[in-house]
């Protein structure tokens, strides 16, 4: 059945594409439903990413495991998008399924869900064999691209080498595979797990002119955006940095409760007022 894709989403797909290919840097943060993603919006952000953990994490299930389903994620991206018109990039994790066809067709399902880009990832979800051989993730990444280029928009497919945070920290190979990413068509590069200037810059020359992607809030992360875009990165996604810090102020809220009996936490919380007024742009 054709997908008849709204002119919304194909001005947003011009949009996140021209992001792409400005001068400079952005920053690219990842709500995790619709309320995270419209206070985002209001606060002036371009463009968004949905974020895998964040999801999971909402609905009380591990990350990376397979435990969120591709309709779960879909759903997700709905929500998000609805909640403002700023252009909503997937976290498709490795697009539910082994197969480049699946690949594809998680690909073609997300653009019917009204995202005008989306990332695919080499890790299976199998804690005994976490990485896919290399030869089977180019043709992955091969399928997506095809996929995406299908579509009647520019849909931004970004390609995931996720070796170094799997326990796998080879970085020869990652580059290798970030290449052979950029060669099969992908539109932005991706490496989590990046830590040093030296690593940083090496990825962003071996696949130039095709933009890198760096995530921050993995660990430390001590380089500002202007640094960053220094070395070249064209954007910086959050991950799941963002929930875990909600999670985090909401943890240690519920701790001083049970173990003082105190409410201090409320002194630096954001006013209702303030956040009813976001959630009215």
């Amino acid at each position: 059945m054709k997908t008849n894709y709204t002119e919304l989403q194909l001005n947003k797909a011009v949009t996140f594409k021209a992001l792409h290919e400005r001068p400079g840097i952005f920053a690219f943060p990842n709500p995790w439903d619709a309320g995270s993603a419209k206070m985002l919006a209001a606060l002036g952000f371009e463009a968004l990413a949905t974020t895998s953990a964040g999801l999971a994490f909402s609905l009380a299930k591990p990350d990376g495991e397979g435990a969120v389903t591709r309709e779960e994620t879909l759903a997700n991206a709905r929500a998000i998008i609805a909640a403002s018109n700023l252009p909503v990039a997937g976290d498709l994790e490795n697009g539910y399924g082994d197969a480049p066809e699946t690949c594809a067709e998680t690909i073609i399902m997300a653009a019917a869900a009204g995202l005008v880009g989306g990332s695919i990832e080499d890790a299976t979800g199998r804690p005994h064999d976490p990485i896919y051989p290399f030869e089977l993730s180019v043709e992955r990444v091969k399928a997506a691209v095809a996929a995406a280029r299908s579509l009647p928009f520019p849909f931004m497919l970004t390609a995931r080498a996720e070796n170094l945070i799997y326990g796998r920290p080879d970085f020869k190979d990652t580059l290798r595979r970030l290449e052979a990413f950029a060669e099969a068509g992908a539109d932005v590069l991706f490496a989590p797990g990046l830590t040093t200037r030296e690593e940083i810059v090496t990825v962003v020359k071996a696949v130039a002119p095709k933009p890198i992607n760096i995530v921050a809030g993995l660990g430390p992360t001590p380089f500002s955006l202007n640094e960053l875009e220094d070395m070249g990165v064209k954007r910086v996604s959050l991950g799941s940095s963002l929930a875990r810090a909600a999670y985090s102020g909401f943890l240690r809220a519920a701790e001083e409760i049970k173990t003082n009996g105190s409410f201090g936490f409320t002194n630096g919380t954001t006013s209702y007022g303030e956040i009813n007024q976001l959630l009215r742009s």
